[in-house]
């Protein structure tokens, strides 16, 4: 029996990583967590929590995956970057290819990405790069029985048969509309319209989650960032963002976006510029104009190359044949010594390996 760690420190890593752990648990092996900077309380009662990096080095992983950018070079097993989301330097999102020198293996979602880790593998020569497709996708193509219980019980939670408009955004201090854009979504739910679904970045201030959780209503929910986002990419019918990445995700399923003040402005979503441009738009985007929907297809495919459901199991073959065949071949990694004293300093661990 193998063991595998998922080494975690945000919220949104939890739907990252689960469809794998179901992948790994079918297999025969064993899975367990380190969640370090934020909550464990959504473990479910079924999940291994390792609490210390003496534990993990019991434990001793194979492989360690991580939807984030960085990762303890004491443990145990090759590391291996799954990402926390679609975008790249093309979607507006910056550092998307950024080498930390931390990590073994990349785990990339479509060409023009892997194509380019590729380009940067080559050149570093310290580690390797496996297309396989993003694991959090898995259940929007094959949906298990537990997210589709979570749609059902979203539907019966809002109870309505109005157009559902969801709003997501992004953390970014640059690239955020959340502070803006409280009043108006303020008043178009009040309008009666169309019933709102809200949700925001683990990372958006306190205030700012406070303003929107207080307007929930007849005709807004707000939805707390530790549940998991699918029943509610599923349930809307069109977004409103701004330059999230969750964006990419309520496109795969064939759905229209409509931005404010993107950074990515495009063919294949409606981008406004003024508030007051912003109803307008949701009713355009509602009716689902032919073009539209096309230029949505054309870059979602881009961005992830793969429909069938299976990205989890293509991920945990590409660590098994890295292991096997490719991990003694790398050449030596950079000594990061100021990256290694920041991570132990993080985590109290001040052992020399």
């Amino acid at each position: 029996m193998n063991h595998y760690l998922f080494f975690i420190n945000q919220l949104y890593a939890y739907s990252i990583l689960r469809p794998l752990q179901e992948v790994i648990r079918r297999r025969g092996d064993e899975v367990a967590w380190f969640v370090q900077g934020t909550d464990d309380q959504y473990l479910r009662d079924d999940e291994k929590q390792l609490h210390t990096v003496a534990e993990v080095q019991a434990y001793q992983p194979v492989a360690v995956f991580v939807p984030g950018n960085w990762a303890p070079d004491f443990f145990p097993g090759v590391k291996v970057e799954v990402f926390h989301g679609l975008a790249t330097d093309e979607t507006g999102k910056k550092g998307h290819y950024k080498i930390r020198g931390l990590f073994d293996l990349y785990c990339t979602h479509a060409p023009t990405v892997t194509q380019k880790f590729k380009e940067l593998a080559n050149q570093y020569g310290t580690f390797s790069v496996k297309e396989t497709g993003w694991p959090k996708l898995d259940p929007f193509f094959n949906v298990p029985q537990q997210i589709q219980t979570g749609i059902e019980a979203l539907k019966k939670e809002i109870n309505t048969d109005k157009p559902v408009v969801l709003y997501a955004s992004t953390f970014s201090p640059s690239l955020t509309s959340a502070p803006v854009l409280v009043d108006t979504i303020k008043k178009l739910s009040a309008s009666g319209q169309w019933h709102w679904l809200v949700t925001l970045h683990p990372k958006t201030p306190g205030d700012v989650v406070a303003q929107y959780r207080n307007l929930a209503g007849p005709d807004l929910t707000f939805i707390e960032s530790s549940r998991d986002v699918l029943p509610l990419l599923k349930v809307a019918d069109v977004m409103l963002c701004d330059t999230s990445s969750i964006a990419l995700e309520f496109m795969l399923l064939d759905k229209p976006v409509v931005t404010f003040r993107t950074k990515v402005p495009g063919p294949h979503v409606v981008d406004v510029l003024l508030i007051t441009e912003i109803e307008a738009a949701l009713s355009r985007a509602l009716s689902r104009p032919a073009a539209l929907m096309q230029a949505t297809q054309s870059y979602v495919g881009k961005l992830h190359a793969y429909r069938d459901g299976q990205s989890s199991e293509r991920l945990l073959q590409a660590t098994d044949e890295f292991i096997l065949h490719e991990k003694d071949k790398l050449k030596p990694k950079p000594l990061n010594l100021w990256r290694k004293y920041q991570m132990r300093k993080r985590m109290g661990y001040y052992r020399i390996n």
